[in-house]
């Protein structure tokens, strides 16, 4: 088996008239919610060997603020921002030589996403918060395909 590990970013600041919605970064509150799922993913010995995160400030913050996860250095995505589950499920399949891939984005993609390869449709388990955390194992050879993954875990600040 294998992990895909969705973290969705955490609270943003609101965006300023006229700023383009990649700049937005981590409020006080997202600083400290990043740090937790940090903190978590530790904790529970989730250490990702890949970390893929979308070309916006939020979520570059995100990993930044929840500090060292094994060493591994991320990797901007600009497919991640704004991406369907379609697009999340492709970039998840192309690197599945990862044995615990992060991907760290937006919604309603990563939900999305998760209730897909959990239960095979993109409308089911919609809520993942802020700094969520979702957990899936898939089978180690197969392609990322609905209903694949088992969701293990779920976490929030």
């Amino acid at each position: 088996m294998r992990d895909l590990i969705l973290l969705r970013h955490a609270h943003a600041e609101p965006a300023s008239a006229g700023q383009d919605d990649r700049q937005r970064g981590l409020s006080a509150t997202g600083l400290a919610e990043a740090h937790a799922a940090g903190e978590w993913l530790r904790a529970h010995g989730l250490m990702p060997d890949r970390i893929l995160y979308s070309s916006a400030a939020r979520t570059r913050q995100t990993l930044d603020a929840a500090g060292d996860l094994g060493g591994v250095q991320g990797r901007e995505e600009a497919s991640i921002y704004e991406a369907s589950p379609g697009i999340l499920a492709a970039l998840a399949d192309a690197n599945r030589d990862a044995e615990r891939l992060l991907l760290i984005g937006h919604n309603p993609g990563l939900e999305q996403l998760a209730a897909l390869l959990h239960s095979g449709q993109t409308g089911d388990y919609r809520g993942m918060p802020p700094g969520g955390i979702a957990v899936l194992s898939l089978p180690e050879d197969a392609s990322i395909e609905p209903g694949i993954g088992t969701l293990t875990q779920f976490w929030w600040p």
